[in-house]
Formats: C-alpha cells, sequence, structure tokens
C-alpha cells in the first residue's frame, strides 16, 4: 500500500479520526471508506469491534498502523482512522438549506454541520473561499455529521442562487430589518439560510438578497459566533418543528 501523506486539500481522499465518526461514515457512506486504521491499543473498544466488523463485511481493508496515527491525528489516544475518498453532493430541490459564505473556522463549520443535522437540515452549500470540508479537524468537530449532510461546494454566491432560484433567500446580517422570531413565523418553503464570514460577515449588497434577517441582542456585544447564529437561525426556522429522538446504545470513545 502507497504511504499515507499527511492531509492537504488538493488530495483526492481524506482521514475520519476518531472511533465514533468513523462508525458515522462506515453507517452513511461506506462506498467512500478506502482503509481502516487501528491502534493495538484500542482492540479490546467495543466501538473497534464494530468498526473492524462493518470493514470486513463491505471489503474494507484494515491494518494496525500506530504511527500513522499518531501522525496523523497529533493524538496519542485515537484508536482508529479512515481513509476515504472526498465527494460532493447534489442538494435537495425542495428541502432546506444552509449557505455559508467564506467560512473560515474549522471548528465553527463542524458544530455548524452537527446543529443543522440535530435540526433536521441535510443539505449544506459552502461558497468559497472556505476553510476545508474534507479537513480531518472539521470532520472530527462535526462528530461524524459530516457524513450525513449533502454538501455542495460552489466557486460564487451568483453560481449557488443561479441552480436555486426557487428558494426563499434569509442572509442573517446585524443591519437587517426583520428579526429572528418574525422572519421565521413568515418562512416561504423552500428556504436557504446565510451565514457569512466570522470576521466579515456577510457583504453589505446581501441586505438586498432575500429577506434580511437579524438576531436581536443586548448592546453590551458586538455580535453573536457564527455557530451560535447558526445554531439559533436553524432553530427558529427548522428546530421548533423537530421531534426530539433520544439518541439510543452507548457512547463511543475515542
Amino acid at each position: 500500500m502507497p504511504k499515507l501523506e499527511n492531509y492537504d486539500k488538493n488530495l483526492d481522499y481524506s482521514y475520519c479520526l476518531g472511533v465514533f465518526p468513523c462508525l458515522e461514515l462506515m453507517a452513511a457512506r461506506p462506498e467512500r471508506a478506502r482503509r481502516l486504521l487501528l491502534a493495538p491499543e484500542g482492540e479490546a473498544n467495543e466501538g473497534v469491534m464494530k468498526l473492524k466488523a462493518a470493514c470486513q463485511e463491505r471489503g474494507v481493508r484494515w491494518e494496525y498502523a500506530p504511527k500513522a496515527l499518531a501522525r496523523l491525528s497529533r493524538k496519542e489516544n485515537c484508536y482508529a482512522a479512515i481513509v476515504f475518498d472526498k465527494y460532493d453532493d447534489e442538494l435537495s430541490e425542495d428541502g432546506p438549506h444552509v449557505v455559508l459564505h467564506h467560512v473560515s473556522d474549522g471548528g465553527n463549520l463542524g458544530t455548524v454541520i452537527r446543529t443543522c443535522l440535530g435540526f433536521g437540515i441535510q443539505d449544506l452549500a459552502i461558497i468559497r473561499p472556505a476553510v476545508d470540508f474534507f479537513d480531518p479537524h472539521v470532520l472530527r468537530a462535526s462528530m461524524g455529521a459530516a457524513f450525513r449532510v449533502r454538501l455542495a461546494r460552489y466557486g460564487s454566491f451568483e453560481a449557488y442562487r443561479n441552480q436555486f432560484s426557487g428558494h426563499a433567500l434569509y442572509p442573517f446580517m446585524l443591519d437587517a430589518a426583520v428579526p429572528l422570531e418574525e422572519a421565521a413565523a413568515t418562512r416561504r418553503l423552500p428556504y436557504a439560510l446565510i451565514f457569512g464570514n466570522e470576521g466579515a460577515g456577510l457583504p453589505p449588497e446581501f441586505a438586498q438578497v432575500g429577506q434580511s434577517v437579524v438576531i436581536p441582542h443586548s448592546g453590551q456585544i458586538d455580535s453573536l459566533n457564527l455557530s451560535v447564529a447558526a445554531a439559533l437561525g436553524i432553530y427558529a426556522f427548522a428546530g421548533r418543528r423537530c421531534n426530539y429522538n433520544r439518541p439510543s446504545g452507548q457512547e463511543v470513545n475515542n
């Protein structure tokens, strides 16, 4: 087998790090898996045993590779990683979307992905330039939720808008005219919630795109963190209409 390179966004593959995210990958996109890397000290871990079984069932090679795991994860207690092929999806024509415009922080992106899935939004558009969706630390921040959302990446917002001209657009901006509660109560289907870069937010011209939305907050702060703003917006538009299902099964670590 060829030597595994340190992650680079130009590679056609990436690494899923950690037992639970790897289980999510094998449940949602097993056809993308190339190779399972394991640490010998995780042999008795329940999740590792499930991973080995899933990979054997799908014909995915597994091997002990503690040095490669330590190098790739930069952690000493990472029990598993899966090498997988990158991909792009087609977004739903009639479902809600979250659109992230020039998002730059991997932790924020991972959290937004997890929030989308938690509140029933499965379609994510990323407008470049942006942080790499397939960076292993973004995937781990999403705790595997990244493999259960549909992803599409665009070189400009106009390219996204031209493809989904039927979606009602709701850009979130500090100087918007309509507060979140009102916008959510009068939402049109299907819709797209648009969030900007962590530092700069959305450019001023987005005020003329669809119905701009503001999240009211006290004057003691200048703005909300992107992942917090996205969570509030997603919950107001979609989350309150979700049925809560408590997850079952035991938590799997590492």
